[in-house]
């Protein structure tokens, strides 16, 4: 009796644990909300005409997004992009500053195309959108740029509980982007192809959480 009371509390937890463990991962009608941030930190000397300069970098891009799902592999939604930088330079003559700041607004597509294991789940997205940028150097406006840009990266959420997940994304894998320098008039065409995103993965990654609404 004792033996079959065990087996039947086994069968109903075992039961239990896969109802649970299913509940992981979208469904159709479901609401996307995630906000990823990178933050760059870099610091360089240089030897330049018999002295050396000493340049500080410090880069923060956050991007908040909100998608829904149409099927339970495939949603759609918007994203904004808001990102923030400066630059340092210490010369023998003084200190070169440059303050960098940017914006992006934009739609997204994105599919989940593979599972590993329950909590896993891997992904590949496309974003279009507008973006605008701005630089100072030493107060004194040298760059504002605005134009179109586009992307196909991949990533992965890991589902820590049933409606909330760590987002790990990486860079765009295949990159387009076209601006205009307001000042200059200069126009810029940019192609990109990351083939080495895996091998330098926490340096082009972003980091965020997911939630499933």
């Amino acid at each position: 009796m004792k033996k079959i009371v065990l087996s039947l509390a086994v069968l109903v937890m075992g039961v239990a644990a896969q109802a649970q463990e299913g509940g992981f991962g979208f469904n159709q009608g479901d609401v996307l909300l995630e906000g990823n941030i990178q933050v760059n930190s870099t610091k360089e000397s240089v030897e330049t005409n018999g002295f050396t300069a000493t340049q500080k970098q410090n880069n923060t891009n956050f991007s908040p997004k909100a998608g829904y799902f149409i099927n339970d592999k495939f949603a759609l939604g918007v994203q904004l992009g808001v990102f923030s930088g400066k630059e340092t330079t210490e010369l023998p003559t003084g200190t070169d500053e440059v303050k960098q700041n940017g914006f992006y607004a934009g739609v997204f597509g994105r599919y989940y195309f593979l599972d590993l294991g329950q909590r896993f789940k891997t992904y590949t997205e496309l974003n279009i959108g507008m973006d605008n940028y701005k630089a100072k150097d030493n107060g004194t406006e040298v760059q504002k740029n605005s134009g179109f840009s586009t992307g196909l990266g991949l990533g992965i959420n890991y589902f820590v509980t049933p409606k909330i997940a760590v987002n790990f994304g990486l860079s765009d894998v295949l990159s387009f982007s076209t601006s205009k320098d307001k000042n200059t008039d200069v126009k810029t065409d940019e192609f990109n192809a990351n083939v080495n995103v895996f091998n330098n993965f926490f340096d082009t990654a972003t980091f965020g959480l997911t939630f499933k609404l």
